[in-house]
This record gives structure tokens, C-alpha cells and sequence, in this order.
């Protein structure tokens, strides 16, 4: 860190990067999850952390709590070279706090002041009767999470106040950004007393909002009408909601992941966020350039072989068409969807025994919960795997030798000569061995309490048991993947990798890393509407579902017309060819840049300028309009990859089947649909707007608030643009003017224009598909196609036998409007794909609770 005492030094970054910063301006990022692995906002601040070095260098630090298992494999201890910070962490440190400096061992090796929260618990009430006293915030002697984050924020408050009076005049401006709740204790202190630290709160979940979905209330359709403080005290959690939302109201910039989760803080906490910072990934750890398909191979093959040893006895399928689908996450079973999954691998197993096809889908469910061990039979499974290979190996060695001894005598052997008896013999036994009179297991192990989980009762009920005549096998691995296991051993990774399609049909998920993790590897996903990882999708891209991103409309439609959609998802997945399978990773893995933090990282910068230009208003301006224009993705211009609805029952479509599809045409066409030329022009125009942003305004007037800061011979303030198009994360786009009561939907809130219909020449078309506005576009033209949800009339359903305009089934109606059940309200709905009236159709869904009433919509 090159901030001193008398803020001396230079920052630069890499000369790839850009220009030199000003040196005394500083990031101090604060969350419970530095160095330390609770959930998804450890691999936010991991992952961004290279970026944010580069863009900082040593003027970046982070701060969060001290734990000695994880500092012993994670941090290098070491002194501060900043003579400020060094004085500060002694004064603490004589004073009985316990406060450590060090490097953080990921990429980038950022800088990190930890702090022992367990060794100042002396004045642990001495802080909550300051806090009730500020604030009126009570916390009860028997919540430790929220004593540990009442210690936490007051330790931050207490360093941050003796960093600047040890600067001695000379401060930085510092910039300081609070992850969730658990630091928001520090945000609250720093302004009751008056610190001058520009502030920025981020919550990646409401904390409410959690509770509330895990009750299974039909959260989004009530969302205008909870009685936050009833419903916060009835949970026990009212004091953390008040930390919550006392952070929120007291911070310079308030930040959300998404813009459903914006829509869920404006209702539960009462504020509408500033802007919206999605989540990204480093794509460095994900990059595989052109290997990707390759890589997908291999795990597809150590997959196989597992899946051999699962179901030995019962392997009357064709491992060349199957198919792997699979879910992961936290064990939560309806907020992460596995209950709409299981229902709708039901229904799909149905359809694909009344087709008779020849497709065989493995879904696995990777949730971690409670059990024993491995199950005795899987891993029975697996030995006796293991000896068949071993014995083939064994007869094959006798047999090549045999064979190479006869071909050297000029002779050429006859099949008995090359295996004898004893061959035969060991043949058999292991023949015999595979014998199996039980069916394959569904879990993997015992768990600790099978009666109740709610998976394997929901299996139960289903009847999906691996039996011979089910073209959908069912795999439950309640436990973490690792490549150390002797059952599947594959790191999470590779087992993704290795798949052919993520499903992720989430009710509750403000962003949803699974999903984008299987986008930068190439693997296809289904994700929701209420995500924001879907939400951040329809955004950017024109259709979705061409680009291998299956979104599913989960907020205006009942569970029983999610389910159905889900299963016409499934199925359409299921008919495509291998061809078709491989044209679609490569369309899904090009779509890596939308979800690199060297893009989404600039959400971040712009929310650090606002927060200066509010804290310090004499010396920075800032308008949140500055934001560049964003990617987008049209519809690609060759056949799509999926076969159309109405396929199912036409013939199947053959691996020979010939397509227009040109890879590196096509890869070029999406280069240049991209706004920007290439990344790193971006990261120049960002560096170039924070230089400017950096200098001070000239003014008459002086900030009798703030300390004495160096003077700066010119301002220029950072200029606007009206050209570019609206910012995604403007949180004017969030909400329904025209019914203050009811939040839009994410996927409403784009350019009206591309809601217009394309016949009707005196309406623009959409411009990221048509070159010449005055003309309508013609569908079926494929290289001129538009949106597909909205290139055809709304009043009328689509003609599903037409399949040179298919439809993106997520979007192919108004979501403003609630479903009428007496229509038509999907033209892949899954009743067209058989006989609705058959008697072996599955029932539909038993849970009621968040069946969306239509009168209610």
C-alpha cells in the first residue's frame, strides 16, 4: 500500500492496463468472507480480486475476521511496509485488540488486515449499549452471529478512526465497501461518528428475503404486501434485520447483484438500490481456449465409467445415447428447484417411453447433506467394475501374446488355439458376478435420515427407482465432489465438464454461480427468471435458449405450467443430435466475456466514483450515466441447434443430418456484435474515466468536514454521453410505473422497441437485428431473424408446425399479464408434445403453496 503518512508515492498499474491512478485514494473492501468460506460472497471477492489489483495495485486492502485454520493454509503473515497502517495496528494492538497483516495466498495476493473478534468479547456490552444507544438496535445475549458482527463493525470502525488521525492531516481518501450484513455494524459506526470514509453497502440476499422463501410462501406475488417487522419478529431475526436495514438507509451507494434481488430490497428494506453489480468470474481459472470440447470428452468418459459400475446388471442402454443432466447447490429443496426438477424428470421420463426413444438421461443430484457413509452397494458397483476391467485386461495380454507368437511362425491362429479353458472359466466367474437381483441405488450413501428427506421421499412418490423400462435414471450424491473419493473421483470441475446440460430451476437465487459456471466451460444451463444470473441474460442476449441459456418463467406462471415448460425444455434438449449438442457448447461458451470480471468489474468502479462524488462532493463528480455501453448478443445467424417443438413426432433427426453452420463465421458474426472492440479497450476507457474522476473540482469553497487534503492544479469533470443506451443496472428500471404495488419483471424492462410487432412497418424494429429501421424484417430470412419471442403477433399462438420460427418458449408472451389458463399460453407447452388426455400422463404437482392464482396476477 502506497499510501503514507505524508501520501507519498506513486500508483501504477501494468502499462497493459492503463494510465497511472492518484495515489492518495484507497479501497478498503470489508466482509466476513475474506480468507474465510462461508458461501457465494467468498468467491465474489476471490475471484475479483486480480482485477481489482490491477486496477489499485497496493492501494487496495481487505478486511475481515481472524480465524487461525483458515490463516494457516490461506495467508502469509507479514508487516505492513505502510508506515500509517503499521502505527495503526500497533496502537490497536497495545490497547488488547489482536489485528494481523498479511497477504492473502490467490491471485493477485492482495493485502489483508484481519481481526481476532473472539479476543476483544470484553467490550463486546460496553459496544451494544453504544449501538442501542445510537441506533436503537437491541441484541439479544444469545445470537452469536450477530454479536461476532457487533464486535467485527466496531473493530473496523475503531481502525478506520485511528488510520486517519495517525495519517496527521494528511489523509487519504478512502473508500470503503461492506459486504452483507454481517459487516454492516462498521458502516453504521463509521457514520455516527463522523469518519470521513465514503461508504458502499452491497447485499448479494436480503437476509429477510431468505427466511421468507425457506417458509415456501409464494414470495414474489406478495412481495409489496409483507409486513416486514412482523415478519422479522416472528422469525426471531428482527434485531439483524434492523443492522441490515439501518446499513442500507446510512451508506453513501447502495449496490444489489441483480435486478430481482433490486426489486425484492426496495420492497423488504425499504430502499431502491443506486445500481446494480452483477457478479463475474476469472475466466483465467476456466479458460481452455479450443479445448473445451475435448476436455468435455474426457470427464464425459470418466462419467461413463462411474455410470458402468452404477448400474451394473441393469446396463441395457447405449452409454453413446445417454445424456447427463444434473443439479447443484446448497441442500435447500424448493428454493433451489429440485422439487419443479424431479417432477418434471417424471414427466419427461413418460414422454420418452410413449415416444419409444432410444435417448436414456442420468440426472444427478449433487447436494450435501447429512449421511453415514457410501452405500455399500455403489461401491459394490464399482469393485465389481474394477474386475471386469481387470479380467479383460488379463484375457487380453494372454491373447495378444498368444496371437504375436503364432504370426511369428508364419501360421495363422485359430480361435481356439488363442483362448483356452482356463480363459473361459475366468470369464464366466466374472460374468456371474455381475448378477444383480436388486435395482441400482438411487443415493449414493446412507443417509442419516432417509425417511424425511424430502428428495428421496419426492422419488418415492414419483417412482423413479432405475428400473430397466425408465428411460430417466435418478443419481442422489449427497455429498461434495472430489477427486479423492473412491466412488466419483472428479472435482466439481471436471464433473461439470463432463455433463451435457445444468438445470437450475431456482425459486429463490438473487444471482446463481452454478449457471455461469457452466457457461464459461461451455456446458448448456436452464436457469429462471426470478435469478439474477437469468435476469442478467435476457438482458444481453436476443434469444437465449439458441445460445444454450434456457430460461424458465417462474414468476408469473403456476408450478404446474412451470413444470410443464421445464419438461418441454428437457425433452427438446434430449432430441437433439450430437452435431447439434456441439454446436450449442461452442455458441455457450462464447458468451464467457459477458461474465468476465474485467467487464462486469466496471459496475464495481462506477459504484466507487458515485460514493466519492457523494462523500466528497468539493472534490469529485460523478454521474452514474457514464456507463458504457453493454454486450449484445443477437440470435445467431445459422438453423438452430435445438430441433423445433413440433418435432416430436416427426422422424428423429440423424447424426447425418446436414446443417448450415459455418463455426468460425459464426464466432466472427458475435465478435462483432460486441459494443466495444476488444476487452482491453474497455479497461482503457474505464482507467481513462477514473483518471479524470480522480482529479479535484476547482471550487471556492473548502469541505470544513473532511481533514486537509493535497491540492490538484485542475478538475475536469467526467463527461456524459446521451447516445449510449440506458445503463442495466438504472434502478429507474426495476419497477412498473404504471402499478406502483407490483414489480415489473426483469425481463420486461428492456427497449419497448423490441416489444413491437415487426409487420407493422411504422414501428421500429429491434436495431441489434435489422440494419434498416423503416423495413420489417423477414422471418424467414435466418440471417435477419428478430427476437423470437416477440417476432410474431401475441394475439395469436404460434404455428408450431412452422419450425423455421421457433420460439423462445420463456418469453413468447407478455409477462405484464398474468397467464390465463383458459388459453393457449405456450407453444412448446408439453400437452402438444402427446395426448393431454391420456390416462398415464403423471399428476400434476401436490404442493399448492405456490401455485400462482390467476386473479391474483
Amino acid at each position: 500500500m502506497s499510501v503514507s503518512g505524508n501520501v507519498s508515492g506513486s500508483l501504477r498499474r501494468p502499462e497493459s492496463i492503463g494510465p497511472p491512478l492518484r495515489d492518495d485514494v484507497i479501497l478498503v473492501e470489508v466482509a466476513w468472507e475474506v480468507t474465510n468460506k462461508v458461501g457465494g460472497i467468498y468467491t465474489v471477492i476471490q475471484t475479483k480480486a486480480k482485477i481489482t489489483i490491477d486496477e489499485w495495485g497496493e492501494n487496495y486492502v481487505m478486511m475481515g475476521p481472524y480465524f487461525e485454520h483458515n490463516v494457516r493454509t490461506q495467508v502469509e503473515l507479514v508487516e505492513p511496509q505502510n508506515p500509517a497502517i503499521r502505527r495503526t495496528i500497533d496502537s490497536m494492538n497495545a490497547k488488547g485488540c489482536k489485528v494481523y497483516f498479511g497477504r492473502w495466498l490467490i491471485e493477485g495476493n492482495p493485502c489483508v488486515i484481519l481481526f481476532d473478534v473472539g479476543a476483544t468479547a470484553w467490550s463486546l456490552d460496553r459496544w451494544k449499549a453504544e449501538l442501542w444507544d445510537c441506533c436503537s438496535i437491541g441484541i439479544p445475549w444469545y445470537d452469536r452471529e450477530a454479536n461476532d458482527a457487533v464486535l467485527f463493525g466496531f473493530l473496523i470502525t475503531w481502525f478506520l478512526g485511528e488510520f486517519v488521525s495517525q495519517c496527521e492531516g494528511n489523509c487519504p481518501f478512502i473508500i470503503t465497501h461492506f459486504h452483507e450484513w454481517l459487516a454492516g455494524v462498521g458502516l453504521i459506526m463509521c457514520r455516527i461518528r463522523k469518519i470521513p470514509v465514503a461508504t458502499i453497502f452491497t447485499t448479494h440476499a436480503t437476509l429477510l428475503g431468505r427466511y421468507i422463501c425457506a417458509g415456501n410462501v409464494d414470495f414474489y406475488n406478495n412481495l409489496a404486501y409483507f409486513d416486514v417487522d412482523r415478519e422479522a419478529g416472528e422469525r426471531q431475526i428482527y434485531h439483524r434485520y434492523c443492522m441490515e436495514r439501518a446499513a442500507v438507509h446510512c451508506t453513501h451507494v447502495f449496490t444489489t447483484v441483480s435486478e430481482i434481488t433490486a426489486v425484492e430490497a426496495e420492497h423488504l428494506l425499504k430502499c431502491k438500490p443506486h445500481m446494480v453489480t452483477p457478479n463475474g468470474l476469472n475466466l483465467k481459472k476456466f479458460s481452455a481456449m479450443h479445448e473445451f470440447q475435448n476436455l468435455h470428452s474426457k470427464s464425459k468418459m470418466r462419467i461413463q465409467e462411474f455410470v458402468r459400475g452404477h448400474f451394473y446388471g441393469h446396463l441395457d442402454f447405449d452409454l453413446d445415447k445417454t445424456i447427463y443432466f444434473f443439479i447443484a447447490g446448497r441442500y435447500e429443496f424448493t428454493n433451489k428447484g429440485a422439487d419443479l426438477f424431479l417432477e418434471a424428470l417424471a414427466r419427461l421420463n413418460y414422454l420418452l417411453r410413449a415416444h419409444q426413444s432410444r435417448v436414456t438421461v442420468v440426472a444427478f443430484f449433487i447436494m450435501p447433506a447429512q449421511t453415514n457413509n457410501f452405500n455399500v452397494e455403489t461401491l459394490k458397483g464399482q469393485a465389481v467394475r474394477k474386475q471386469l476391467w481387470d479380467t479383460a485386461n488379463a484375457v487380453k495380454e494372454k491373447f495378444g501374446k498368444k496371437l504375436y507368437e503364432s504370426l511369428l511362425t508364419g501360421e495363422l491362429p485359430e480361435a481356439k488355439q488363442m483362448i483356452d479353458q482356463e480363459d473361459f472359466v475366468m470369464m464366466k466367474r466374472a460374468l456371474l458376478s455381475t448378477q444383480r437381483r436388486s435395482l441400482p441405488p438411487v443415493c449414493t450413501h446412507n443417509m442419516l435420515d432417509d425417511s424425511t428427506d424430502p428428495i428421496l421421499n419426492t422419488i418415492r412418490r414419483i417412482g423413479l427407482f432405475n428400473h430397466p423400462n425408465d428411460r430417466v435414471k435418478v443419481i442422489f450424491h449427497p455429498e461434495f465432489l472430489s477427486s479423492t473419493s473412491p466412488l466419483l473421483p472428479l472435482d466439481y470441475e471436471e464433473f461439470v465438464r463432463g455433463c451435457h446440460l445444468g438445470v437450475f430451476p431456482s425459486y429463490y437465487e438473487p444471482w446463481g454461480y452454478t449457471p455461469a459456471e457452466c457457461t464459461v466451460m461451455g456446458i448448456p444451463s436452464i436457469s429462471t427468471n426470478l435469478s439474477g444470473f437469468g435476469c442478467f441474460m435476457e438482458h444481453h442476449i436476443t434469444d437465449p435458449s439458441a445460445y444454450g441459456i434456457y430460461i424458465l418463467d417462474r414468476r408469473f406462471k403456476s408450478l404446474d405450467e412451470c413444470c410443464n415448460q421445464l419438461t418441454s425444455f428437457l425433452y427438446s434438449f434430449s432430441q437433439q443430435t450430437r452435431r447439434q449438442r456441439v454446436i450449442q457448447r461452442n455458441r455457450t461458451e462464447r458468451l464467457s466475456d459477458l461474465l468476465d470480471w474485467r467487464y462486469l468489474g466496471r459496475y464495481y468502479t462506477h459504484a466507487r466514483l458515485l460514493a466519492l462524488s457523494k462523500a466528497f462532493p468539493n472534490n469529485f463528480s460523478h454521474d452514474i450515466a457514464e456507463i458504457s455501453a453493454s454486450f449484445h448478443y443477437p440470435r445467431p445467424t445459422s438453423f438452430p441447434p435445438s430441433p423445433s417443438f413440433s418435432s416430436a413426432s416427426s422422424p428423429r433427426y440423424s447424426d447425418s443430418d446436414i446443417e448450415p453452420y459455418n463455426e468460425e463465421e459464426e464466432a466472427e458474426i458475435d465478435r462483432k456484435n460486441i459494443k466495444l472492440d476488444s476487452m482491453l479497450n474497455l479497461i482503457h476507457e474505464r482507467n481513462k474515466s477514473l483518471e479524470n474522476s480522480f482529479t479535484f473540482k476547482t471550487s471556492s469553497t473548502s469541505n470544513t468536514t473532511t481533514p486537509s487534503r493535497p491540492s490538484a492544479s485542475s478538475s475536469v469533470r467526467a463527461s456524459t454521453s446521451s447516445s449510449k443506451p440506458a445503463d442495466p443496472s438504472d434502478p429507474n428500471r426495476m419497477t412498473n410505473s404504471s402499478d406502483p404495488k407490483r414489480p415489473t419483471s426483469p425481463s420486461t424492462s428492456r427497449d419497448p422497441s423490441k416489444l413491437t410487432d415487426p409487420n407493422d412497418p411504422s414501428k421500429p424494429t429491434d436495431p441489434s437485428t435489422s440494419s434498416d429501421a423503416s423495413k420489417p424484417t423477414d422471418p424467414s430470412d435466418p440471417s435477419k431473424s428478430n427476437n423470437p419471442s416477440t417476432s410474431h403477433d401475441l394475439s395469436k399462438p404460434t404455428d408450431p408446425s412452422d419450425s423455421s420460427k421457433p420460439t423462445n418458449p420463456s418469453t413468447s408472451h407478455d409477462l405484464s399479464k398474468p397467464t390465463d389458463p383458459n388459453e393457449p399460453t405456450n407453444p412448446s407447452d408439453v400437452n402438444k408434445l402427446t395426448n393431454p388426455n391420456s390416462s398415464n400422463w403423471p399428476s400434476k404437482l401436490s404442493n399448492p403453496s405456490r401455485d400462482t392464482n390467476p386473479s391474483n396476477s
